[in-house]
């Protein structure tokens, strides 16, 4: 395998938010900033702006899956290495997400799961998407993860992970992990009110 590091533009990409509406061609029919350009490294733009700025630069183009962002395999693969990373196929394109997504509520703890952020995964895939990936590298302490070892990461036993860390796999999304009381048990139900006596007779 062809040795691909960490490149430069990644954590700046994960971070980027895309599909404003484009300042200077807000007027236009694709005016909505779903493109990143890896040469500039500079931020979202359209369609028009690649045609004006961009058109001898290797840009890729972001799309949105229930709402969060996913780039197509055919265009990451080419400039990263995704492996480990699950893909999934949609409008018959196979895709992956850049950044973590909200866990679903309800669902089992079953086996294979996303070594960052515990998200379930489907065949052999470690990461549920691009920027967990990258903090499993920075958690590793080099490349190495980056480049599809078999080595496992070494997670915190209560499965905790930094605040620094937590940002980057959620992106732009804060509000997705916040602390919420446990559900109360059926059997568990006391009242806890000051005690009532009974009205003294006169």
């Amino acid at each position: 395998m062809r040795e691909m590091r960490v490149p430069p533009w990644l954590e700046r990409l994960l971070k980027t938010a895309f599909f404003n509406i484009c300042r200077t061609h807000g007027d236009g029919s694709r005016s909505e900033c779903n493109m990143y350009c890896l040469d500039c490294n500079a931020g979202a733009f359209c369609f028009y702006c690649r045609s004006s700025k961009h058109r001898d630069h290797q840009v890729i183009q972001i799309r949105r899956s229930s709402y969060h962002d996913v780039v197509r395999v055919s265009e990451i693969e080419k400039v990263v290495d995704i492996s480990g990373v699950q893909t999934y196929v949609i409008n018959s394109a196979r895709v992956l997400f850049l950044n973590q997504r909200p866990l679903p509520r309800g669902v089992k703890a079953v086996s294979q799961v996303c070594q960052i952020c515990r998200r379930t995964l489907l065949d052999s895939f470690r990461f549920c998407s691009l920027a967990c990936k990258l903090v499993g590298i920075k958690r590793n302490g080099d490349a190495s993860l980056w480049l599809g070892a078999n080595n496992e990461v070494d997670l915190q036993k209560d499965g905790g992970i930094s605040m620094e860390e937590k940002e980057l796999c959620e992106g732009s999304q804060q509000e997705i992990y916040t602390t919420t009381p446990p559900p109360h048990h059926h059997h568990s139900r006391r009242r806890k009110g000051i005690p009532q006596r009974a009205p003294f007779g006169s």
